[in-house]
């Protein structure tokens, strides 16, 4: 896994379960020293909240980042993440299609896992307030999540609805990853 600290210096945490990297299973690396992905590495998660970050399978030839938020934007810094597949999951919100948007920018080929309409559906009695929502134009998202975050936006689910990562069942966390295999 690898988690985004919030400081000047732009560390990143660096945490691989089957010690990929460097034979260590997490350690905390500065964003502008990380010039290459750890040997064998093909995939790239990047996970927005600390709680999913800790409890994320373990995946094979995989790192995980924890993205932070908006911290998302320090991975800029990481070069190699352009010939790499990644992959975010973030919160079911309109911040968390917004940091999506935000980390295609700079890699458009992100995809995104379990940011969709059937999962914000599934998961009713799950959903809390989002304090602040947001609504701006967000240029990179597909058809499919421009419909969800709209309907958002739009408080088609209810006012101001969130689904935050960590109330998704662990089952479709673990269903969402073998299809990408």
């Amino acid at each position: 896994m690898l988690g985004l600290e919030h400081d000047v210096a732009a560390r990143v945490v660096v945490a691989a379960r089957r010690r990929v990297a460097g034979g260590f299973s997490e350690l905390t690396v500065r964003a502008d020293e990380f010039t290459e992905p750890p040997p064998g590495i093909t995939t790239v998660y990047v996970i927005e909240n600390e709680t999913t970050y800790l409890a994320f399978p373990d995946q094979p030839h995989s790192i995980v980042i924890h993205g932070g938020g908006y911290a998302v934007t320090q991975l800029s810094a990481l070069n190699w993440l352009h010939g790499i597949r990644l992959v975010y999951w973030g919160d079911l919100d309109t911040h968390g299609f917004t940091i999506l948007d935000r980390l295609r920018r700079t890699f458009p080929h992100t995809q995104s896992i379990l940011m969709n309409r059937g999962i914000l559906l599934e998961h009713r009695s799950q959903r809390v307030k989002e304090d602040a929502p947001t609504h701006q134009p967000l240029g990179t998202l597909t058809p499919d999540e421009v419909d969800v975050y709209d309907s958002l936006v739009d408080g088609e689910f209810g006012p101001n609805v969130r689904l935050e990562q960590e109330r998704v069942r662990f089952r479709l966390i673990e269903d969402a990853l073998n299809e990408l295999r």
